[in-house]
């Protein structure tokens, strides 16, 4: 299955974590940032992204302790410029007034990144 096709499935399939996030991050809440949902990123598919910020949002339950492909996965979205932030699902299930704190902080303490400039210069 291509990445597209799977990340409509998953759109499809939220978790209660996934959902409930949603709710929040849609339509320009934070900070009138573009959030997309289960992002095909390269050959990965991240829960959230924010490409102005490059702020890529993961939602974790217990499979994903000491996970190395999570730790590939991050370092290979670090190199291509983005900040992972991790949450539990936990987290946001019971706090996620918490949750948006942290990321509405993030997104006030890095601008967005600059445009190309048009001519290359």
């Amino acid at each position: 299955m291509d990445t597209v096709r799977f990340a409509r499935d998953l759109r499809k399939n939220q978790t209660d974590a996934e959902r409930k996030l949603w709710k929040h991050l849609r339509s320009k809440q934070i900070n009138s940032l573009k959030f997309r949902r289960q992002q095909p990123i390269g050959n990965y598919i991240v829960d959230f992204v924010c490409f102005e910020k490059k702020l890529v949002i993961e939602l974790d339950c217990s499979q994903h302790i000491d996970n190395s492909n999570d730790i590939d996965r991050d370092n290979w979205l670090k190199s291509q410029g983005f900040h992972v932030m991790r949450f539990w699902n936990n987290d946001v299930l019971k706090n996620i007034e918490g949750v948006l704190l942290s990321i509405m902080n993030y997104c006030s303490e890095h601008p967005p990144l600059a445009p190309p400039v048009k001519g290359g210069e």
